[in-house]
């Protein structure tokens, strides 16, 4: 791939897609696609199999998915299935049958058994049972890791699968009731300010947990490196290889936000997984390694959502 490629993204408003977006568009490349859902809506394949006769692009990052945090995977968790079967099998079929040379696929580190083995090798994968409050859209994820490695062997389609772990950055979803704990935290801490000193913002769980976080610009790389250089049949994960409490997470936040007054945490809320740290050598061999430290990172996503929601 090279940027005279006509690279279409799929999903290119979300946290992922517009950070492959960005990363492209760095490098120059000009010939860089997508399509708004209201004019092609990725679960219905005929119109998706329409767009890719009609645009006929070279390479495919299929960053679309449904997602959210533990209430909206557990309150939806039909809507998780079904959706992300339907964009991934339309988008892996339609690319196939229409000549793209290279697809990449974007998972989930949550397709892991709860009880993994930490950090998580690649062959954890199906070692054991899932978290129950997002098996849903595991499973649907797993279902796309098949998938690219089903095509690859019957048809010899060059599809690859990358599992990131924990993701924040621009573009992120910020809604309390939908999103994930970092971007859920910074809304919530910044919605706290202006309130009284007796108000207490209230935390899910107990904030033991431990999870790994990962920068989104970082992730666009690692994306634009295992397009380029990474040909395996086997996913790839990408992260950090380093994890927090999700006490300190919100430690470190309340001190990036200047939140003043207490929180405290709701144990009759669920933890989801006690750790989950994912094993990076494979992707580190490729010579990436990820560049944002955490506390940068929140800097810059707070600074974002300050300017571009919160204002």
């Amino acid at each position: 791939m090279d940027n005279s490629s006509k690279v279409f993204v799929a999903g290119h408003k979300g946290l992922v897609g517009s950070a492959i977006v960005r990363n492209l568009e760095k490098k120059s490349y000009k010939d860089v696609y997508w399509v708004r859902k209201e004019n092609c809506d990725l679960r219905d394949k005929a119109k998706v199999d329409a767009y890719f006769e009609q645009a006929k692009p070279d390479y495919v990052f299929l960053a679309a998915a449904k997602v959210g945090g533990i209430l909206a995977n557990r309150d939806h968790p039909a809507d998780f299935i079904y959706d992300n079967l339907m964009i991934q099998t339309n988008v892996i079929d339609a690319a196939y049958r229409n000549g793209v040379k290279k697809l990449l696929f974007l998972g989930s580190s949550c397709i892991y058994p709860k009880m993994a083995k930490q950090p998580i090798t690649e062959d954890e994968l199906l070692a054991g049972y899932l978290e129950s409050s997002n098996d849903a859209y595991a499973i649907a994820k797993i279902a796309g890791i098949k998938m690219c490695q089903a095509y690859r062997k019957q048809y010899g389609f060059n599809a690859i699968s990358l599992m990131p772990t924990n993701l924040y950055g621009p573009n992120d979803n910020f809604d309390h009731n939908s999103s994930h704990v970092l971007p859920a935290l910074i809304s919530k801490f910044h919605g706290s300010l202006e309130k009284s000193k007796h108000w207490v913002v209230k935390l899910w769980g107990d904030g033991s947990p431990k999870r790994e976080f990962l920068h989104v610009d970082d992730l666009a790389e690692a994306c634009y490196t295992c397009m380029q250089d990474y040909e395996g049949e086997e996913h790839i994960n990408v992260g950090t290889g380093k994890d927090v409490t999700i006490k300190e997470l919100a430690e470190t936040i309340v001190d990036v936000v200047g939140y003043k007054n207490d929180y405290e945490w709701d144990t009759s809320k669920p933890n989801g997984t006690p750790r989950k740290v994912l094993n990076v050598d494979k992707i580190k061999s490729l010579g990436w390694e990820p560049k944002i430290e955490l506390r940068k990172g929140i800097e810059l996503t707070y600074e974002w959502y300050k300017n571009s929601i919160a204002s």
